[in-house]
């Protein structure tokens, strides 16, 4: 029989514990800032009903869904994203959450797209959402979240732009173009792909737009200055327009009110070509740009989306959250070489040197771990280069070394990895206290 050739499919890829640790820690600190707001998880079937998902996002996702008919019959497809399944759960499930509800989604999905740096077929995203409200405090919230997620991953360098449906849509309505709002969206969608000339033409083609008004939706999409000087021109274009007025106003508020509550105003930015393709979002919108390398797109996104939840109940359920492209920022940092240095998940490295005393190492290991403290034990016994040699390649932070002559004095031997230094703890077998202290005295460092 001939051997099966190990590859992968197109589009999809394999973790190596050296990709996967960083992976993991990304996760853990969505998480720990989620749950800081408040933000309770939850989790839906990767298949969904096909009428759940078609027609939700946008036409691109729609041809994107991966669907095909299960062994009972039915048309199923896998979930592009995790807002369209929140809106199904949250309808089918209301009379038991009660609102507001706030939900974080740590899961993967898929879309049959090209790929390209830092994006994939198959994908992770960590989701926050908060249903029921149609409070500014909501939005504003979510772009606290984003702030305080990217300050605990270190990334300095962003900048959170963000825009509002309304405005867009009181444009449109100015200009005759209410009735081609998708196809206008999309266009300016497309703006930091196809720059001005594209859009111009995409307009043009698409949304059967004149040259007349090509050039105003243009004019509005390349608006540039502070935030302040934005929203003034935004207030001249849309002026004598309810929506584009409303629009106008709640992004004033939120720029204020994020400044107020600490987000540096080197990191928000108020930006009009923002419009977010899918079909779903009804007023703000938010990306985020990681300033050394613009040109990779956003990995981070989302908005508001009032109107979702209506093709499954007649109750009113509002909704604002964002979701984190945790494969896109890990693309990115491994573009950039910024990769955290999460090695080994356990940090002290315990080494055997006689098999007589396996169940004494084994023994040590669990006293350790009781007291918090993770701890491999090297699995045979080998010559001591040999094991550091592991240790030093896996990451690990600090070696106990123990042989006979260690066990006899009631000492073991604790080596700092970075520094090669060692330090005799006490050790006689009943308690493992000496050795936790030192432990920690040098993890802390």
């Amino acid at each position: 029989m001939s051997l099966i050739q190990p590859r992968t499919l197109k589009g999809f890829r394999d973790y190596l514990p050296e990709a996967m640790m960083p992976r993991e820690w990304i996760i853990d600190t969505a998480r720990r800032v989620y749950r800081s707001y408040g933000f309770k998880p939850i989790d839906t079937p990767a298949l969904e009903y096909l009428e759940i998902l078609t027609g939700k996002g946008s036409d691109e996702t729609d041809k994107q869904l991966y669907r095909f008919e299960d062994h009972g019959g039915r048309m199923v497809g896998m979930r592009f994203d995790l807002t369209v399944p929140l809106a199904r759960f949250v309808a089918q499930h209301q009379q038991e959450l009660g609102l507001p509800f706030k939900r974080y989604h740590v899961a993967t999905v898929w879309r049959g797209e090209n790929t390209q740096a830092g994006r994939y077929r198959e994908f992770m995203q960590c989701d926050f959402d908060t249903i029921g409200v149609t409070e500014l405090t909501a939005d504003i919230e979510m772009v606290l979240v984003l702030s305080d997620l990217f300050t605990q991953l270190g990334i300095d360098k962003l900048t959170i732009r963000v825009n509002h449906r309304a405005v867009l849509n009181g444009m449109l309505e100015k200009l005759g173009l209410a009735d081609r709002s998708a196809a206008v969206l999309r266009a300016l969608d497309k703006f930091s792909k196809i720059k001005e000339q594209g859009v111009v033409e995409e307009l043009q083609r698409t949304a059967q737009a004149t040259a007349s008004q090509s050039e105003q939706l243009l004019a509005l999409a390349i608006l540039e200055g502070t935030n302040d000087q934005i929203l003034s021109k935004l207030g001249e274009l849309v002026r004598g327009n309810a929506t584009g007025e409303c629009g106008v106003a709640e992004l004033s508020d939120l720029n204020q009110a994020a400044l107020a509550a600490g987000v540096p105003a080197s990191r928000l930015k108020l930006d009009p070509s923002i419009a977010r393709g899918l079909d779903y979002y009804t007023g703000i919108v938010v990306e985020t740009q990681l300033e050394e390398l613009p040109d990779f797109g956003s990995v981070a996104s989302g908005g508001r989306y009032d109107n979702l939840a209506s093709l499954y109940t007649n109750q009113m359920l509002p909704g604002v959250g964002a979701a984190l492209g945790l494969d896109r920022l890990l693309g990115a940092l491994e573009k950039l070489g910024r990769l955290p240095n999460v090695q080994s998940p356990a940090p002290v490295f315990l080494c055997m040197f006689d098999p007589k005393h396996r169940n004494d190492y084994l023994k040590l290991a669990a006293q350790l771990r009781a007291v918090g403290l993770g701890v491999e034990v090297y699995p045979e016994p080998k010559k001591l280069g040999k094991q550091l040699q592991y240790a030093d390649k896996q990451g690990f932070r600090a070696a106990l070394i123990i042989g006979d002559a260690e066990f006899t004095a009631g000492q073991c031997q604790v080596k700092d990895l970075q520094t090669a230094n060692s330090t005799n703890v006490p050790y006689d077998g009943a308690d493992a206290a000496a050795i936790a202290a030192e432990l920690r005295r040098l993890l802390a460092e």
